[in-house]
């Protein structure tokens, strides 16, 4: 393992998201190597330090005062003041207070190098590796669709479309339920001749179109794309003809006969 394979998982690795073996590996790699060593304890004590007690602080007597000022009587039922509540301008403090901190949050998230599906890849590629490295490409293993499809039944909340390719050549091997970023999601297992390709799928936040997007991560190709509430991403070792053909083919039958 290299120092840009390091580099590129240092974050899932820093989170506990990783295989024991690719964990291990990684350790193995920061012993020798202090750049990548320097880059983990920089992340730890990023988190030590958003985790800080000393992030919070209690607001001043005056300022709790004032609060307490605004805050609107609540009636009784014989027409006396009673227990005070919130009013409306506490309220919108208190969710001024929330989009601050939300701001905060997405200004670290999105300041790190690379574009979201930089990031994404990088997750996607871990998630293919981890399933050749353990040997667990398929929890369901099958080359019929109406075996594989309904297997996700009460694991995934959608219907994961699964293309019969096999007369062109590439093979359903089967399925499993992987994880990617906070989402479990549906990866449907194809081979063309040796090569193995993960296709992760889940439901789309809106129904629009995406075109094929390609990119080459750590030797693979990849391929992501949105289509009819749906996304993909499919990654594989094949060279890049035979993935684009492979695409067009699942593009082509899910379209033709969804589900």
């Amino acid at each position: 393992m290299d120092c840009r394979d390091v580099q590129n998982l240092l974050h899932p690795y820093s989170d506990g998201e990783l295989d024991l073996i690719r964990h291990l590996q990684i350790e193995n790699h920061l012993d020798d190597c202090k750049e990548c060593a320097e880059r983990a304890r920089s992340l730890r004590q990023l988190r030590g330090v958003l985790a800080s007690t000393s992030l919070y602080h209690r607001a001043p007597d005056g300022l709790q005062a004032k609060l307490r000022a605004t805050a609107e009587p609540l009636p009784t039922p014989s027409g006396r003041t009673g227990q005070r509540r919130p009013s409306a301008m506490l309220a919108a403090m208190a969710a001024g207070i929330f989009v601050l901190l939300g701001a905060v949050t997405a200004g670290f998230l999105f300041s790190r190098p690379g574009t979201i599906d930089d990031r994404f890849a990088e997750r996607v590629v871990a998630g293919h590796v981890r399933s050749l490295q353990v040997a667990h490409a398929t929890d369901v293993v099958s080359s019929d669709r109406h075996t594989v499809k309904p297997w996700f039944l009460g694991k995934v909340n959608f219907s994961p479309r699964v293309p019969d390719l096999s007369p062109q050549g590439y093979t359903l091997s089967g399925g499993r339920l992987d994880y990617l970023i906070d989402r479990p999601v549906a990866a449907l297992v194809y081979h063309r001749r040796a090569h193995l390709i993960n296709v992760f799928t889940w439901p789309a936040p809106d129904d629009g179109e995406q075109p094929v997007r390609s990119l080459h991560r750590q030797g693979f190709q990849i391929r992501s794309w949105q289509h009819s509430g749906m996304v993909y991403w499919a990654i594989s070792d094949l060279n890049d003809v035979e993935l684009d053909e492979f695409v067009r083919l699942f593009q082509e039958h899910t379209a033709a006969a969804p589900g």
